[in-house]
C-alpha cells in the first residue's frame, strides 16, 4: 500500500501518518509508502521512518509530477485555515480549491493511463454550513442540513466536496469527504484559524500562559479530539463504498458543548488557577465568524461506521495531558 497525506507535517496529517505508521496497515493492505507532502518538513520522527518520504511545497507545484506515481490512497488534508481565508481571498482560492482540482486531475490523469480510481479522503468542514434568509441554519446540522457557508473558507471547502462527489461519479477517484469538527486541544502556538482560540483557553492556561477569549462564554460548537478525527478519517477510507453511503460528504462524530462548558471542565481537570488564566476579551472579527458557525451538529452516517464523539469535554483536556506528559512536558508548565 502507498499513501499520500497532503498537509502532512501539520498537526492532524502528523498524527495520521504516526497512527497509519503504528498500525503498518491500512484497508487490511500493509503499509509500504507513506509520502507526506506540506509547506514545512515533517517532524524528525516521521522523517526517522524509512517508509515515510517527505516533500515541501506548495502541493500545487507538486501534483503534475503525482500523474507518474501510482497511491493506493490519499488524504487530502493540506488547506489554508479560516481566518487566512478570510484576510486573502487568492490565498484561500489557491490553496483549497485551485490544489484540490489540481490533484484531482492528476489522480484523473492516472485513471486515462490504464490505473484503477485511487481512493481519496477529503478534509472538509463544519464551515460549509451557515445561516442564509432562504435557509435558516437549524439547531443541529445533519449529515442531510443544505451547506450554506458564510466564509470564503466554508464555500471552497463545498466546492470541494462536489468536485470529489462529481469526480467519484465518472469514475476518476473513489472520493470521500468528511466533515471535520473543530479539533482541539492543538498542541503548539495559536494558528490563522478563527477556531484557534477553542484550544488556546486550554492550551495556553495548562502552559502556565494567559489565554484571550475572543466570544461570550455561551458560545455553542462542535468539537473533536485529534485521536477520534483521526480514528474518524481512517474509517472514512477504510469504508466500502456501500457503506460510507452516496457520495456526499459525511460529518464526522461532534462533542457539542459550550465555551461555559469547556471552562467548567478545564477548571475540574485542572484547577481554578489554571481556569483564571483565560481572559475575554471580544474580538468582533472572530465572533462575527464564529456566529456564522453550527452551534451543534449530528453525524448519523458516521455512526453507522462505528464512530462516536468522547463522552465529555474533560476526557478531551486528559487526552492532551497525556499526549503533553509523553513528549512535550514543558507545555504542562502551568499545571498545578
Amino acid at each position: 500500500m502507498q499513501v499520500l497525506i497532503t498537509g502532512g507535517a501539520g498537526f492532524v496529517g502528523a498524527r495520521l501518518a504516526r497512527t497509519l505508521l503504528a498500525l503498518d496497515a491500512l484497508a487490511g493492505r500493509r503499509l509500504d509508502r507513506l509520502v507526506l507532502t506540506d509547506q514545512f518538513p515533517a517532524p524528525d520522527d516521521l522523517r526517522a521512518d524509512p517508509r515515510v518520504e517527505v516533500r515541501v511545497g506548495p502541493l500545487l507545484d507538486q501534483c503534475e509530477a503525482l500523474q507518474r506515481e501510482a497511491f493506493d490512497g490519499v488524504f487530502h488534508l493540506a488547506s489554508a485555515v479560516s481566518g487566512e481565508c478570510e484576510l486573502d481571498f487568492d490565498l484561500g482560492m489557491r490553496s483549497n480549491l485551485d490544489s484540490t482540482r489540481a490533484l484531482l486531475e492528476a489522480l484523473r490523469a492516472r485513471v486515462a493511463q490504464g490505473a484503477a480510481p485511487t481512493r481519496v479522503v477529503f478534509s472538509s468542514s463544519i464551515a460549509v454550513f451557515g445561516p442564509d434568509p432562504a435557509v435558516p441554519l437549524p439547531v443541529v446540522c445533519a449529515d442531510d442540513t443544505l451547506p450554506a457557508p458564510q466564509t470564503s473558507y466554508g464555500t471552497q471547502k463545498l466546492i470541494c466536496e462536489h468536485l470529489i462527489a462529481d469526480y467519484t461519479r465518472k469514475g476518476f477517484v473513489d472520493g470521500r469527504a468528511a466533515r471535520l469538527m473543530t479539533v482541539t486541544v492543538r498542541p503548539g502556538r495559536p494558528n490563522g484559524a478563527a477556531s484557534s482560540f477553542f484550544s488556546g483557553i486550554i492550551r495556553e492556561p495548562l502552559a502556565g500562559e494567559e489565554a484571550i477569549l475572543p466570544v461570550s462564554t455561551d458560545v455553542a460548537h462542535p468539537v473533536s479530539s485529534p485521536q477520534r478525527t483521526v480514528e474518524g478519517l481512517i474509517a472514512v477510507f477504510e469504508a466500502s463504498r456501500e457503506a460510507f453511503g452516496g457520495r456526499t460528504a459525511l460529518n464526522l462524530p461532534a462533542l457539542n458543548v459550550t465555551v461555559q462548558q469547556m471552562l467548567d471542565a478545564l477548571e475540574a481537570v485542572a484547577g481554578p488557577k489554571v481556569r483564571s488564566r483565560v481572559r475575554p476579551q471580544r474580538d468582533e472579527r472572530i465572533a462575527g465568524i464564529v456566529a456564522n458557525w453550527p452551534r451543534a451538529t449530528s453525524g448519523a452516517r458516521a455512526a453507522r461506521l462505528g464512530l462516536a464523539p468522547e463522552r465529555s469535554f474533560e476526557d478531551i483536556i486528559r487526552q492532551y495531558i497525556d499526549d503533553c506528559r509523553r513528549t512535550a512536558p514543558q507545555a504542562l508548565r502551568g499545571l498545578e
